[in-house]
């Protein structure tokens, strides 16, 4: 495998430095009954560690060239299935249900991300109808931190990955542990999803106030949600009083609570 050379359109930096393989099964707490479900497995150097550790492991991979050499290398490891396909395409939990035959589903996700498609496969996890119980991804340093950002630092990324996960950033991993070398650092980031969202609100609520929110950078959040919801300020102004909230506040300083605050008292024509 270490013969099929990266291909850039696909974004593939493969992680080479096996120093860095304990932290991240550390921050996957596997044991020897999970179902892991891995994204990427490229030249197989995660997929073997966590090969010798879980019931069952499925590594979906998109690059048709590293399949049969994936195949071979786990021919005589039955709970380990090689699958051809684009993560985005299905279901997550299928990809489990399919080859583990387990009822019901429950699975882990580990991977090593690449950097274009960081933002959709954490959405298409974290929204899926069964979605991970923990995922341990490799992003972009400056993502990660993005990620686990705390009210003053806040946007749109973190509240949508908040609401349905607790982030944690678990290491700095530099460019020089992936071949070929990426220009900048990775993280390992650790999401252990919540069995409930963050606040009690409607999601698709949440996300059009969240959006309108985060809609102009550096406006003040009257100024923003008018904008992004087409409402006269009058009535923003009277909402954010309700919600308790100051309207020269500015979107990136609101916590989750203060986000589900303005959903619960939202103009009607809004939350209708």
């Amino acid at each position: 495998m270490s013969g099929v050379p990266a291909k850039k359109s696909l974004g593939q930096n493969f992680l080479a430095d096996r120093r860095y393989l304990a932290p991240i099964l550390a921050a996957a707490e596997l044991s020897a009954s999970d179902a892991v479900l891995e994204i990427g497995p490229g030249r197989a150097v995660l997929t073997e560690a966590l090969a010798e550790q879980v019931a069952c492991l499925v590594a979906v991979e998109i690059d048709g060239r590293l399949i049969e050499p994936l195949q071979q290398r786990f021919a005589g490891q039955p709970h380990v299935h090689i699958v051809h396909g684009d993560i985005l395409e299905q279901a997550p939990d299928q990809w489990i249900a399919v080859a583990c035959l387990r009822s019901p589903i429950s699975y882990k996700v580990v991977a090593n991300l690449p950097y274009y498609i960081t933002s959709a496969v954490l959405r298409h996890l974290l929204e899926s109808h069964v979605p991970p119980t923990l995922a341990v991804v490799m992003v972009q340093w400056e993502v990660a931190q993005r990620i686990c950002a705390v009210p003053g630092d806040m946007s749109l990324l973190a509240a949508s990955v908040q609401f349905y996960a607790e982030p944690t950033l678990v290491q700095r991993v530099p460019a020089a542990a992936f071949s070929p070398r990426p220009k900048v650092d990775s993280a390992i980031l650790q999401l252990r999803v919540r069995l409930q969202p963050a606040v009690e609100v409607d999601p698709l609520l949440f996300f059009r106030v969240v959006r309108a929110g985060f809609s102009q950078k550096r406006k003040q959040i009257h100024n923003s949600l008018a904008a992004g919801l087409l409402l006269d300020k009058t009535t923003v102004n009277r909402w954010l009083a309700d919600a308790g909230i100051q309207p020269a506040r500015r979107a990136e300083t609101f916590s989750m609570a203060e986000w589900g605050a303005l959903c619960r008292t939202c103009p009607s024509p809004i939350s209708s």
